[in-house]
């Protein structure tokens, strides 16, 4: 029983990771209507801005994240404007090939900045540690805060497009770019506000996935970045709560699938259930069937 909840509470702290990261693809999937699959490479920016902040700076934990999200958020838009809004009008196919040649060139520019070796992450969350069971059961403070801090994300991103002004200009642009712009909405400074938010997201997301796996090097975004959009598409890609629910279920599954099924067959389970989810419910757990005229 005792380890069962310890690899329960593994896996809901990895999918809290996996959501957060999610959240990002979704939101720029729900509005700008495109696949960033650049997103992961983003993540692994911002731990490295981390790494950097505290581990030459001697910046404190919580000003080091400030530091990646602001470099994130300015990657984000910059990344938006020079590689995506030229394509908007352009084939998906462009625009996925143009995403592709993104991730592989912040690959490649980390891999000349920060050489393949890899970087010890340092553990800045660690306050401690939650004991239960007569100390069976330990909880590390980096745990507690992932899953913290995926709630409080959740919470404000639902917060912010169903309360604010832009949150709403966000949602008009989602369902129809060309009413919105005839509306008055910045249909540009939208996207990319979009774009800022998820890559801060993604930050987020680095620095906390490697204070729980701290080897950092510049492929450490790939497969969680193709986790989490598959933890998107599980969910109901556009939708926050989808993201959040896909990620948390994604998590849980890797863990006990690595646990009581086999470690190296635990990646696989993840897709396979992807794919049995998706041949009973297409649109997700929590997505809309969209229709297309014809």
């Amino acid at each position: 029983m005792v380890s069962f909840l310890r690899f329960l509470i593994n896996g809901i702290s990895l999918g809290s990771v996996y959501a957060i990261i999610a959240l990002g693809y979704t939101m720029v999937y729900g509005i700008a209507k495109m696949l960033n699959f650049a997103h992961g490479d983003v993540i692994m920016v911002g731990a490295y801005i981390a790494f950097c902040a505290i581990s030459y700076l001697s910046l404190p934990p919580v000003l080091a994240v400030l530091c990646a999200m602001a470099v994130c958020t300015a990657l984000g838009v910059i990344i938006e404007g020079l590689a995506y809004r030229p394509l908007r009008q352009s084939a998906s196919l462009a625009v996925l090939i143009t995403a592709i040649g993104v991730s592989y060139f912040l690959q490649n520019t980390a891999l000349l900045i920060w050489s393949s070796n890899p970087k010890i992450f340092p553990s800045a969350f660690s306050f401690g540690t939650i004991k239960l069971f007569d100390g069976n059961l330990v909880i590390s403070s980096e745990t507690i805060l992932t899953i913290i801090a995926n709630i409080v994300i959740m919470i404000a991103l639902t917060l912010f497009t169903g309360r604010t002004k832009m949150g709403k200009a966000m949602r008009a642009v989602s369902e129809d770019k060309g009413a919105a712009e005839l509306m008055g909405i910045n249909v540009n400074r939208t996207i990319s506000l979009t774009f800022a938010i998820g890559s801060a997201l993604a930050a987020i997301a680095g620095v906390l996935l490697c204070s729980a796996y701290p080897t950092l090097q510049p492929t450490t975004g790939s497969m969680p970045g193709i986790k989490a959009f598959t933890a998107a598409v599980f969910g109901g890609i556009g939708s926050i709560p989808g993201a959040m629910i896909g990620g948390l279920l994604l998590g849980v599954i890797e863990i006990l699938g690595k646990a009581y099924i086999s470690t190296e067959l635990g990646d696989a389970l993840v897709f396979a259930v992807l794919i049995v989810v998706l041949l009973f419910k297409p649109a997700g757990l929590l997505g809309k069937p969209v229709r297309e005229k014809v």
